[in-house]
């Protein structure tokens, strides 16, 4: 379990971070610049919060009132930073080594290094240095480095950063095995929504150093809450939008009334659509189209079009379908069902 609760002022920069995690993998996904280094670093204590209090299980890192701030060396935190920080002139096994407790033997050390070794595959590659090795393979050692001295929590600063993208889906796919053997906590940061989503239980959407939206993954995508994390979930359509009945909107850019089939809060703010949500067909939501642009990518077609009375100067909405989805021909209106109308608050 983790309770985050800081407050930080740089100046430039503030940091306004409340979030409780009752355990798993819990990433922190926003732009760059929106807060997230920053919060793996108020965790891990590089960053002292000028407010404010951090808990990972029972134990109490930070806690501005009761004026404790426990040292990064005894936090228990294993950070995997963007570039793993290996020492490159060390092998492996030194490499590993070095995240050994102090008070080990030894012989002890040996033994926890050559088990963690064998745990994450790289038996035989003990006398390699850092640059003989794969980004996938830097990537284990880097992990094996921090798991020898068993910490409480796992951060993980954009782990994929460093690799070309014809590696990702490989390691990505190593490391969520590997995640899985991993009893505790674990915060990985990512600016990718797809990352988020195949490694995540929960996501917490960052946004100008404060969380715009926090919610078990699977339920953020359906429903993302705020126009930050629908964008962030790959949302092309988001307009400003208001109430106008129990379950109905008024889209101002769009010039269209949209029915959503469930409760619409006096606060709404904004709707957004995606892409996959629209039919060409003459159901819920159905309104006059003109298409302005098509665009033929490797497995789908994506459509621009505008709606026929939507105001000038605004931008094109977008319509994503498979290629053997196509229609002969596009067709002159398009329909949204109202439960694919996510409703944006914030």
């Amino acid at each position: 379990m983790i309770d985050i609760d800081v407050y930080k002022d740089w100046g430039t920069f503030t940091l306004d971070v409340r979030l409780h995690h009752q355990g798993g993998i819990l990433g922190l996904l926003g732009a760059s610049g929106c807060g997230k280094s920053k919060t793996l670093q108020c965790i891990a204590g590089i960053e002292t919060p000028d407010k404010g209090r951090v808990t990972v299980g029972t134990r109490t890192l930070f806690d501005s009132n009761e004026h404790i701030n426990v040292p990064v060396q005894q936090r228990r935190v294993g950070y995997l930073f963007q570039h793993y920080a290996l020492f490159p002139n060390m092998s492996v096994e030194d490499n590993i080594r070095c995240g050994v407790r102090t008070a080990a033997s030894q012989d002890e050390a040996r033994r926890i290094v050559r088990s963690m070794m064998e745990r994450l595959r790289l038996t035989g590659l003990e006398k390699q240095k850092p640059a003989e090795l794969s980004g996938g393979q830097q990537q284990r050692v880097a992990l094996a480095r921090i798991l020898v001295n068993e910490p409480d929590i796992l951060l993980l600063d954009e782990p994929f950063s460093a690799l070309d993208s014809y590696l990702k889906e490989k390691v990505m796919t190593e490391l969520k095995d590997l995640l899985q053997q991993f009893p505790k906590d674990v915060i990985l940061v990512t600016h990718s929504r797809d990352e988020a989503y195949q490694l995540c239980q929960s996501i917490a959407v960052l946004d100008g150093g404060r969380v715009s939206a926090c919610a078990p993954t699977r339920q953020l995508f359906a429903d993302p809450q705020s126009k930050a994390a629908a964008l962030l979930t790959g949302c092309k359509n988001i307009a400003a939008a208001k109430k106008v009945g129990p379950d109905k909107v008024f889209v101002p850019d769009w010039q269209v009334t949209l029915e959503t089939q469930r409760p619409v809060g006096d606060d709404l703010c904004a709707v957004g659509i995606r892409g996959h949500a629209f039919t060409a067909a003459d159901g819920e939501n159905a309104w006059p189209i003109v298409v302005t642009e098509e665009i033929e990518q490797p497995f789908e077609w994506i459509v621009k079009f505008r709606y026929r009375s939507q105001a000038a100067g605004t931008p094109d909405l977008w319509w994503r379908f498979a290629k053997p989805d196509r229609p002969a021909e596009l067709p002159d209106m398009l329909s949204v069902p109202g439960d694919a109308i996510l409703l944006l608050y914030r």
